[in-house]
């Protein structure tokens, strides 16, 4: 495939191609009918529902569009328009034609989608039905998996499948494969077959293994899918009459080696394989009460800050492959960042706020699982307080200035309630609990300078930064440590990284991004997937495929 082009994550509802949204009472309805001529890049067709990424930042804008723009919304029903299809998954022509880096971003990206499903039913009372009316499979069925229920018509045709291994020589999806053991608990020797056959299970056996939640006839499915529904919409708190908060196109300027919004900007440095995120605190007034947030909607601090800081994430990971080391800075006024932090926790349970935090808790869990070495950089001026504070916990190092002799301009850290478990990682923990693997006398030292602007001595003895050179030293020892850093071997590096960053506590989504890492990363590369005669090469071609039979 040619080069490829560049990414945008921003779209809007009047520009889907893919999915379209209906509303009734607490109910939403996000239905998949995708283009098969409208694939984001071309080479393939997006037949049976198949997707590729274009599709997953489309479901990716409607769940954030159900979750801030229509807060009567307590359940979504995923479904499909097209007969007898529900989803058959990632394309496959889309797989074989591409390379490896743009799979390993587009199963990444597909899988915090997901992972963001589960986010919402978790935190927000937002609950999903995957009303499953034909043939579902691999990463269609990867989608279900990630709904608290799944209705499957019993149409005696219509299955779950995960036939990747059969089919592609590659794992099922990674996150299903996992959700499938983790989360439903499907016997393993089942799930060994369910794993390779090719016509997958349906009717009854699929309730009996766990693969599904109810089965239903085709002339009752509608209504079944919709009690099933309601009852979800019972159990949750959103509210029935609040109106929602529009989601405006975000502002961005991009120029050659810069990218810069209202609150967020990247400087790259091409030469160095760097780039520079500066996050900057509120420069106005902020508002302290739910009727002055509402009225402020998208342009509330908080949450334009996290849509920029997101949509540059995403932006570097897919579109900047070669830039390796990301530098995180919090710039401006300390106070204005924690005055805002107080005002998330005085109204946490309002919806808006709720979910503005689910947000930040989101896209700071991007960052943890981003593959980029990441580097936070406390100097004068920087505001690490609170929930900027968070940014130097998901980096790999923190490097802090110390100026001993000038107490007034010498940078501070400083800790608050949002440190200690309000962004949990997606394993659960917090990044100080990480830190410290939970020892309970480091943890009590960091819950006793809760409220204290420690400077670089201070932080250093509490294991809250990495080093801090005086002023001195300061530009040799970060030159050096990028420089080292910049030589290494960016594979290495990935594996390293990914292992320290979740290096205790594992849970299912730690599993799944460990063996997206790991086991899916490797598997893409061998030559009985992406060989001349690989799975994923011949596929559909009438070739028949060619393993190298060793077992490695």
């Amino acid at each position: 495939m040619t080069a490829a082009p560049f990414v945008d994550y921003q779209t809007t509802v009047d520009n889907y191609k893919h999915i379209t949204l209906s509303f009734q009472d607490a109910v939403a309805t996000l239905s998949i009918n995708i283009d098969e001529n409208a694939g984001i890049r071309p080479g393939y067709k997006l037949k049976l529902n198949s997707y590729d990424l274009g599709v997953d930042i489309e479901l990716h804008d409607a769940l954030q569009r159900i979750r801030f723009e229509h807060p009567e919304v307590r359940t979504v029903v995923v479904t499909s328009l097209k007969d007898r299809v529900f989803c058959s998954g990632a394309n496959i022509f889309m797989l074989g034609v591409s390379t490896h880096g743009w799979k390993v971003n587009f199963c990444k990206f597909t899988n915090e989608t997901r992972n963001g499903i589960e986010d919402s039913s978790k935190y927000s009372g937002l609950k999903f039905v995957a009303a499953l009316n034909g043939a579902c499979a691999g990463g269609g069925y990867e989608l279900a998996l990630a709904c608290d229920d799944i209705v499957l018509v019993d149409d005696r045709s219509s299955s779950v499948s995960l036939p990747e291994v059969p089919l592609l020589g590659v794992l099922p999806g990674t996150g299903g494969l996992t959700r499938v053991t983790d989360k439903r608990h499907v016997r393993h020797d089942l799930a060994d077959i369910f794993c390779t056959s090719v016509e997958g299970v349906r009717g009854q056996r699929a309730v009996d293994w766990r693969l599904v939640d109810a089965i239903a006839k085709p002339n009752q499915f509608q209504q079944v899918v919709r009690e099933r529904a309601d009852k979800l919409a019972a159990q949750s708190d959103r509210p029935a009459s609040e109106k929602g908060v529009a989601l405006t196109p975000i502002q961005r300027n991009m120029q050659a080696d810069l990218i810069s919004y209202q609150n967020v900007t990247v400087e790259i440095d091409r030469a160095k394989r760097l780039a520079t995120f500066k996050v900057k605190a509120p420069t106005s007034a902020q508002p302290t009460d739910i009727a002055g947030i509402l009225a402020a909607g998208v342009q509330w601090w908080p949450l334009q800050m996290v849509r920029e800081l997101d949509d540059a994430i995403l932006h570097m990971r897919t579109n900047e492959l070669d830039i390796g080391t990301w530098l995180l800075k919090a710039v401006g006024d300390a106070k204005a960042v924690l005055a805002s932090d107080a005002t998330l926790l005085n109204h946490k349970g309002h919806w808006f706020v709720r979910e503005t935090i689910g947000h930040l808790r989101r896209t700071l869990a991007r960052l943890d699982v981003s593959s980029r070495s990441i580097f936070a950089i406390v100097e004068q001026g920087t505001c690490f307080v609170g929930t900027l504070a968070e940014l130097a916990f998901c980096a790999d190092r923190t490097y802090m200035l110390a100026l001993p002799d000038d107490e007034a301009n010498a940078p501070k850290i400083q800790l608050n309630e949002f440190n200690f478990g309000f962004y949990p990682m997606v394993n659960d923990q917090s990044r100080l609990a990480r830190r410290f693997y939970e020892e309970v006398p480091a943890m009590e030292a960091a819950r006793g300078a809760i409220g204290k602007a420690l400077d670089a001595d201070a932080a250093l003895a509490l294991g809250l930064v990495t080093a801090a050179p005086d002023d001195i030293d300061w530009e040799d020892e970060l030159r050096m440590c990028l420089e080292e850093r910049a030589a290494m071997s960016p594979d290495a590096l990935t594996g390293l990284e990914a292992n320290l960053r979740f290096a205790s506590q594992e849970n299912m989504l730690t599993r799944i991004f460990g063996r997206l890492t790991a086991w899916q990363n490797w598997i893409f590369q061998r030559p009985n997937a992406v060989g001349e005669k690989g799975a994923l090469k011949v596929y559909g071609k009438g070739e028949k495929v060619q393993f190298d039979m060793n077992r490695v």
